[in-house]
C-alpha cells in the first residue's frame, strides 16, 4: 500500500535501534527522507549506511543528548522543514517508590518526559508555519496500567498520553495531528534487560530471564510499531489526532 509519504522528511529520536529503527525503516520504505538522532554516532552510522543501501533514501544522522533541553532546541534547529517528528528516545527503569532513586528518576524524566515536551515545543511552531505535520509520541502500556513495580515508567507515560491527548485536542485547525503510539511488550534489548532485572528479582538469576516472557499475547516485533506509525504519519489517517493507539496483541483489555 502506498500511503503516500514519498518525499517528506521524518525526525526521529532513538531511531538507531528497537523500534525506532523499525519506525526509520518503515519510513524509509515509504520514500521519506529521515533524520536520526540518538546519543551513540556509530550505531547512527551503521542504520544510515544500511538504509540509504536498501531504500535510497537520504538519512542524516544527529548525535544527541537529549536530556540537555539545549541539544533537543539545537537538533530542531539542524532539521528547518520537518513534516513528521517521532519521538522515541528514553526508556524508565523498573522499580518501585523506594528502589528509584531521585536522582535516576529525574535523569529518566528528562530524557523521555521532558525530551519529548520539548522537541514538541520546538518542532511544533515550525509546522504551524507550514500548515502541516504530524507529531507522533512513542510512549508505552504502561502508562496504562501503572504498577508499584514500575512507578516511574507508569507515571511518566501517562503523563504523556495526557500531553497528547491536549497538544492534539486542537492542532488539526492549524493542519497539525499529534498521536500517540503504546506499545506492549515488544522483542527489543530493552525487554531483555527489563526481564534479567525481572528475574534477578524474582528468581535470584537473570539468565533464567526466558521463563518471564509472556505466552499470551507473546511479544510483538518492532517492526509491528513501525507500521502503525507510518500510517498514522500518512494522510491515510487525516482525521485522527489527539489519540492514543495501543499495539500490544489485546494485553492491555485483557
Amino acid at each position: 500500500m502506498d500511503l503516500g509519504l514519498n518525499g517528506r522528511t521524518a525526525l526521529i529520536t532513538g531511531g538507531s535501534m528497537g523500534i525506532g529503527r523499525a519506525c526509520a525503516e518503515a519510513l524509509a520504505a515509504e520514500g521519506c527522507a529521515l533524520h536520526l538522532a540518538a546519543r551513540g554516532a556509530e550505531a547512527l552510522d551503521a542504520t544510515r549506511a544500511d538504509l540509504q543501501n536498501r531504500y535510497g533514501v537520504a538519512v542524516t544522522c544527529h548525535p544527541a543528548d537529549l536530556t540537555d533541553g539545549d541539544q533537543a532546541r539545537a537538533l530542531a534547529d539542524a532539521c528547518p522543514r520537518i513534516d513528521i517528528l517521532v519521538n522515541n528516545a528514553g526508556a524508565i527503569p523498573r522499580g518501585d517508590l523506594w528502589r528509584v532513586s531521585e536522582p535516576l528518576w529525574r535523569q529518566a524524566w528528562d530524557l523521555k518526559v521532558f525530551g519529548y515536551i520539548n522537541l514538541c515545543r520546538a518542532v511544533y511552531p515550525r509546522m504551524r508555519e507550514h500548515g502541516r505535520g504530524v507529531i507522533i509520541n512513542v510512549i508505552g502500556a504502561g502508562g496504562e496500567r501503572p504498577t508499584l513495580d514500575y512507578i516511574a515508567g507508569g507515571a511518566g507515560n501517562a503523563a504523556l498520553m495526557a500531553f497528547t491527548r491536549a497538544l492534539g485536542a486542537r492542532s488539526l485547525k492549524e493542519g497539525i495531528r499529534v498521536l500517540a503510539v503504546n506499545p506492549g511488550l515488544i522483542r527489543t534489548a530493552r525487554l531483555e534487560s527489563l526481564l534479567r532485572g525481572l528475574a534477578q528479582t524474582r528468581l535470584g538469576d537473570a539468565d533464567r530471564w526466558q521463563e518471564l516472557v509472556p505466552r499470551t499475547p507473546p511479544p510483538g516485533a518492532p517492526e509491528d510499531v513501525g507500521r502503525v506509525v507510518a500510517f498514522l504519519s500518512s494522510d491515510c489517517a487525516r482525521y485522527i489526532t489527539g489519540t492514543v493507539v495501543t499495539v500490544d496483541g489485546g494485553a492491555t483489555a485483557a
